[in-house]
């Protein structure tokens, strides 16, 4: 599938990704973004639970990954990113992320929560991980 080389968010997405990832506090909070691949526009944010439940790794907890893949196929929606939130670290993949990133043609949406009051420009990174090269992807917040 060819994917689009930009992601573009809406700001009220941002918002609620980054609300709920301070929500998740003191652990990294995670979820998945749905839209269109092909365009690279996110339409809404799946956000998930933590089975890691840890401030320093993250894995979409099993059940609900089941459920958002249903619900993003009921949809007739793409997968479009993965998030999730660095608790103090910078919003670039760690070695971990890198490691364990399975989805190639995906968006990987880092937010830090270093600043927890920085606006979505300033908190929010979009990435693309292949081959276990991390290769930041330019993130356009809509309105």
């Amino acid at each position: 599938m060819v994917s689009a080389e930009a992601l573009r968010l809406p700001r009220g997405l941002a918002e609620e990704l980054l609300a709920h990832a301070l929500a998740e506090l003191p652990n990294e909070g995670c979820g998945i973004l749905a839209g269109s691949l092909r365009e690279g526009v996110a339409r809404a944010f799946h956000p998930a639970r933590n089975e890691e439940a840890s401030p320093l790794r993250y894995s979409v907890h099993g059940e609900d990954l089941v459920r958002i893949t249903f619900a993003i196929e009921d949809a007739g929606e793409d997968l479009l990113a993965i998030f999730h939130s660095h608790t103090r670290s910078p919003a670039v993949p760690s070695a971990t992320d890198i490691r364990t990133a399975m989805y190639p043609d995906v968006f990987y949406l880092l937010a830090t929560l270093a600043d927890a009051g920085a606006p979505p420009e300033q908190a929010l990174r979009a990435w693309r991980i292949r081959d276990g090269a991390p290769a930041e992807a330019r993130l356009v917040l809509v309105n």
